[in-house]
């Protein structure tokens, strides 16, 4: 039985904004809505009182905003914050038994930030254990029996069923783009630090991430808009993007019907007027791919090296493996590590730039989400695009042959997250009917 629900970011604002809709009977809705959603669904953590707080914080903010002609950009928009982000008045747990208070800290940036821009916490919602491997118990809102996609579970499956229209969400691999193909929603992950990361369980301070889930295009741009460093409204695509295909050894990752889904919407993007080029690239992308969970382990193992050392019996095994695998790089070959990033970076720039190509385009995973809630699935169609800190975006893209939804990705070069949106917006406008797999 499905459970995703309609409800988009930017309309739900408006409506708020203009008087429309009474801010008291919304969240009264949401939150009737996560009563009886959640408990199958199993996004977001329980809250004893969730309502009254919401109230008591609504009246806050109705004080604080008393010209409805001058509301902050997303007043009233009911956001579900991964709990790996501190957030005052909740304990930060990141689905895992160790002693939290091993990790407690002031509020994060980015939850100040929603604050500030008239947000209210919905809650928190479910994370793989420290946002690595081990599941929570979300399911997958389009059909309970699969996975929503990790780390960022509860988030991808909250927005996608309705019980937010805004989730937080955070990418060290695979973990905010992914769960967003799997749960049929957008899912953006900005160039690292654009948002910041400060009040966050890390797991990789190199390559962290804090990645944005919505329902709706519009609604991702408004909350780039309030969230991301220093963003630009004034910047608009002129023209169609001109997409570069990274062919080789890491498209040979995609499953042969997901893959064919791509073909056929890159095709009929074509026919609608877009330029698409076939470009070699990453063709050592299966060393990549291990100098990447090198890099992110080792960091991670010196995160948890305290709290680890008091509290192995509480760790679960796959979090365990990940521990002890970042033991066994010293710091030399850390230091090393470290330098890949920058280098993969520059090199993928000077790619684009000699192929006059405005953004590599591929599938957001390797397929759509797998059976069972164990596995959360594959990450590696992520894993460049997070290594080198480029702006990545994935939007609604057909459906496998299970009915599961797949994700276009879309990547633009550093610190062009504007162009990116701007630029998908024209992509989405031309895109086609949903495109389902023949087999």
């Amino acid at each position: 039985m499905s459970l995703v629900n309609f409800a988009p970011l930017a309309a739900t604002l408006e409506g708020l904004q203009r008087g429309q809709h009474s801010l008291s009977l919304y969240l009264e809705q949401a939150c009737r809505r996560i009563d009886q959603v959640n408990p199958q669904l199993q996004a977001m953590l329980p809250e004893p009182g969730r309502l009254a707080r919401l109230r008591a914080e609504a009246g806050v903010l109705r004080e604080q905003h008393p010209d409805r002609a001058n509301l902050p950009p997303l007043y009233g928009a009911l956001v579900g914050v991964k709990d790996i982000f501190h957030v005052d008045g909740f304990v930060t747990r990141a689905g895992s038994q160790v002693p939290p208070e091993l990790f407690a800290g002031p509020e994060a940036a980015v939850v100040k930030r929603l604050r500030a821009a008239g947000a209210l916490v919905a809650g928190k919602t479910v994370t793989t254990e420290f946002a690595f491997m081990e599941p929570g118990p979300t399911v997958n809102p389009h059909n309970p029996a699969h996975t929503p996609g990790g780390s960022s579970s509860g988030s991808a499956a909250a927005v996608a069923a309705g019980l937010c229209t805004l989730a937080l969400g955070t990418q060290t691999i695979g973990s905010v783009i992914r769960p967003a193909a799997y749960c049929g929603i957008v899912g953006f992950k900005p160039t690292l630090d654009r948002i910041p990361t400060a009040g966050l369980v890390y797991f990789s301070r190199t390559v962290d991430h804090v990645g944005l889930f919505t329902q709706d295009l519009p609604g991702m741009l408004l909350a780039a808009g309030a969230l991301c460093e220093g963003w630009d409204d004034s910047i608009a695509a002129q023209s169609l993007p001109v997409l570069g295909v990274p062919d080789g050894p890491f498209m040979s990752q995609v499953d042969p019907a997901a893959l064919a889904v791509f073909e056929e919407i890159l095709l009929m993007l074509q026919v609608a007027g877009c330029t698409v080029k076939r470009v070699a690239a990453l063709e050592d992308v299966a060393t990549l791919n291990v100098a990447h969970r090198r890099l992110v382990f080792a960091e991670f193992a010196r995160e948890h090296a305290l709290a680890y050392a008091k509290h192995p019996e509480a760790y679960r095994p796959r979090t365990v493996e990940a521990i002890r695998t970042g033991q066994s790089v010293d710091d030399d070959e850390l230091a090393r590590l470290r330098q890949g990033p920058t280098t993969l970076r520059d090199h993928l720039t000077d790619l684009m730039a000699r192929e006059e190509i405005d953004l590599w385009v591929c599938p957001a995973a390797t397929g759509p989400a797998p059976t069972g809630l164990d596995y959360t699935g594959d990450p590696n169609m992520n894993l460049p695009w997070t290594h080198t800190g480029m702006p990545a975006i994935t939007i609604p893209a057909g459906r496998a042959a299970n009915g599961l939804p797949l994700g276009l990705q879309l990547i633009a070069p550093f610190g062009a997250d504007e162009q990116l949106l701007a630029w998908t917006a024209l992509v989405m406008d031309r895109m086609p009917e949903p495109v389902d797999a023949d087999v």
